[in-house]
């Protein structure tokens, strides 16, 4: 299992994590069964935004015996209490929830407490009206929430949040499809979704996908939005190949699931549906480099974003970048010209060809 660390919250996260969209229907033997073997592959990270309260119980028994090693989503504003999920920005029924789930996954933290589901900015004012992220940050501070989180699928309005509150976690919708506008949550355009997931990798908020697959439908000829099907790998691949992406959530149904998410990236390498960028509306966005390190690591030892942002700040006559750049230990003259960050790049900058461009600007 691969992990990627939050930078905010120091936190490593694998690549692969478990939704709980569908969990709740299987059996508890069968439900407690998925989830353990989840663990013992090394998934480690966990939403709990559940299709049925049902789901809760199975993470208690299964995991808590080994709660220090997994992480949790919470989100306040997904209301359990009736047994379906329901959406609620009442603080009373927010705190009702969170306490009633906390008993059920027999912990009494959460490692990330998400301001839940803000997909029009009307959301966030009754959820600041109304007190609940007055709450959610009070539970920060005695410790019971560790780190702040946001889910939207609305780029614009998570844009805007992200402007008001410090959040370390942002959980976004992203697939093929939704960047290709199409499909249920296909919000914003595919530069101010390109642009929301640059601006997580340059500020270090972690992205955790939602609906990778677009619900399942991707992997359906029949259903995709696309017109024809994609594989798990592929679907996975395009999301975790997405800037600022760390980890990306999977619904799972049993064991068997479970066992196959494991083992999706066995075998030969699949050539890719589509890569991040790589649409029309994007075309601003490729060949242009966004900091966002996505080529690390380097073979040679650079640090290509910031060898990149000290070049594109000289060049527009910051003259303190330019002093960065030269007490750098390694510049873009130790650059063998290796190819490997190339073919990692999301946005297909060719960065061996820019580090000599980069090398004779400076002139070392």
């Amino acid at each position: 299992m691969e992990y990627r660390l939050n930078r905010r919250t120091g936190d490593s996260l694998s690549v692969i994590g478990i939704g709980s969209a569908y969990l709740g229907k299987a059996e508890r033997d069968e439900g407690v069964r998925a989830l353990r073997a989840a663990f013992e592959g090394g998934i480690n990270f966990f939403d709990l935004a559940a299709g049925d309260g049902r789901a809760f119980p199975l993470w208690g028994e299964a995991l808590g015996d080994v709660r220090d090693r997994v992480r949790y989503q919470i989100h306040f504003g997904a209301d359990y209490t009736h047994g379906a999920y329901a959406w609620t920005l009442e603080k009373d029924a927010v705190l009702r929830s969170v306490d009633w789930q906390l008993s059920r996954l027999r912990t009494d933290t959460i490692d990330y407490g998400f301001i839940h589901c803000q997909d029009e900015l009307s959301d966030w004012e009754a959820y600041r009206k109304n007190g609940v992220y007055a709450c959610l940050l009070h539970l920060k501070e005695e410790g019971v929430v560790r780190h702040i989180g946001l889910s939207s699928h609305t780029p614009a309005v998570a844009g805007r949040i992200l402007d008001e509150v410090p959040v370390d976690q942002l959980m976004f919708s992203l697939n093929p499809a939704y960047d290709r506008g199409r499909g249920e949550f296909a919000n914003g355009s595919a530069d101010e979704r390109g642009a929301l997931c640059r601006r997580c990798a340059r500020e270090g908020i972690g992205i955790s996908v939602m609906k990778p697959s677009s619900g399942g439908q991707l992997l359906s000829a029949a259903q995709s939005p696309l017109g024809r099907a994609l594989t798990a790998r592929q679907c996975l691949r395009y999301a975790l190949d997405t800037p600022g992406v760390l980890t990306a959530m999977c619904g799972v149904r049993n064991a068997a699931d479970v066992h196959a998410l494991l083992h999706v990236f066995d075998g030969p390498e699949e050539e890719p549906a589509f890569t991040p960028g790589d649409s029309p509306e994007s075309a601003q966005a490729a060949e242009r480099c966004v900091y966002c390190n996505h080529c690390q690591p380097c073979l040679a030892g650079l640090d290509i974003g910031l060898i990149n942002k000290c070049y594109d700040l000289a060049r527009a006559g910051d003259g303190m970048a330019a002093e960065h750049y030269r007490q750098l230990s390694r510049t873009a003259k130790n650059c063998t010209g290796c190819g490997h960050c190339d073919k990692r790049c999301p946005f297909r900058v060719r960065q061996s060809a820019r580090m000599a461009e980069i090398a004779r600007y400076f002139g070392k």
